[in-house]
């Protein structure tokens, strides 16, 4: 499919965004062992969808996450629950501030699906940490590649966050999707930068 130069007009209720594919053929040298202030980083083995729906909310509202949440209870827990999907969650002075979300469905490739911070945490080392540790446990598989995405509805840092840990892009799309804030799946206040038309 060809998408025509210029501006390509959206439905009112629609959301875009332009997604940039990145892997990592290569272990990091040496990866940096970040400093630790109390973080903690917990496997969840067949967790409860509440509990991830919570959690993949808490994290992504600000960034319009919505896949996971549009799942039904058994979709979701396909995936969650599958042995070759690893999820866990950062832990700081007591609350859950983090996500982390391997996927080794399709080895030889493993993708960081999910990888985000609390507002609170960003900035103050955390991603790195959480970052170190994914590269640290996806690697650990022996994996061809390692994959991540990201889009111009994240962070403003996170593709070159990605970039600078040795992430390489490779390929990029455009994402467009129904504004989860119209249909009620997120918070009609969430990612307050981004307008709903």
């Amino acid at each position: 499919m060809t998408i025509p130069d210029g501006y390509t007009d959206l439905p009112t209720g629609k959301i875009a965004s332009i997604v940039t594919y990145l892997e990592m053929r290569h272990p990091p040298a040496g990866t940096a062992e970040s400093e630790v202030y109390g973080w903690v980083l917990t496997p969840h083995r067949n967790p409860d969808v509440d509990w991830y729906r919570g959690l993949f909310r808490t994290i992504g509202q600000d960034w319009l996450w919505f896949s996971r949440l549009q799942l039904t209870d058994e979709e979701l827990r396909g995936v969650i629950h599958d042995s070759r999907v690893d999820i866990f969650a950062l832990e700081f002075e007591g609350r859950e501030r983090g996500i982390l979300e391997l996927d080794r469905r399709e080895m030889p490739d493993i993708e960081l699906a999910f990888i985000g911070l609390t507002q609170d945490l960003i900035g103050r080392g955390a991603g790195r940490f959480l970052m170190d540790r994914a590269l640290q446990i996806a690697w650990s598989h022996q994996p061809e590649r390692v994959l991540i995405h990201t889009c111009t509805l994240d962070h403003h840092r996170a593709l070159d966050f990605y970039r600078k840990v040795g992430f390489v892009p490779y390929k990029r799309a455009i994402e467009v999707a129904d504004d989860p804030r119209v249909d009620g799946t997120l918070p009609r206040g969430a990612a307050p930068s981004i307008p709903i038309l």
